[in-house]
């Protein structure tokens, strides 16, 4: 496996303000951001009950990421585990996570966990198969 940074820094983020790369944090207190994540341009991101995004973490463009919802009134913790990528314009919602490696395709919901090593897509999302190790 190739490295995909070969001088990733830390990113300069600011509450409420864009970041160089274009994306958005609201509540950086709740935000725990691993090494090499890589946060496509537009992406927002509300920690108010934490985001936990570990290290080589991708997510595309246009990514909405809610550890609270005043739609529903719902709120809790995310995680997203090592390695996991999540397509561009997904929604994530509070209180799930997604697992190790695992894949969640463009323009999904996650309104649920997500296992490791899977790839998952569609409104809601749903595992589609296993990946192989």
């Amino acid at each position: 496996m190739t490295k995909r940074f070969s001088d990733w820094k830390y990113p300069d983020i600011k509450e409420g303000e864009t970041t160089k790369y274009n994306w958005l944090v609201q509540n950086l207190d709740g935000l725990i951001l691993g090494r090499e994540t890589d946060i496509g341009a537009f992406s927002y991101i509300n920690a108010l009950n934490g985001v936990v995004i570990e290290d080589n973490v991708q997510i595309g463009s246009h990514c909405s990421i809610y550890s609270t919802s005043t739609i529903d009134n719902t709120s809790g913790k995310i995680y997203l585990k090592n390695n996991c990528r999540i397509g561009s314009h997904t929604t994530i919602l509070p209180g799930v996570s997604v697992g190790k490696n695992s894949v969640v395709g463009a323009h999904s919901l996650v309104n649920k966990d997500i296992p490791d090593n899977v790839v998952a897509y569609g409104v809601p999302a749903k595992v589609i198969k296993k990946l192989e190790k």
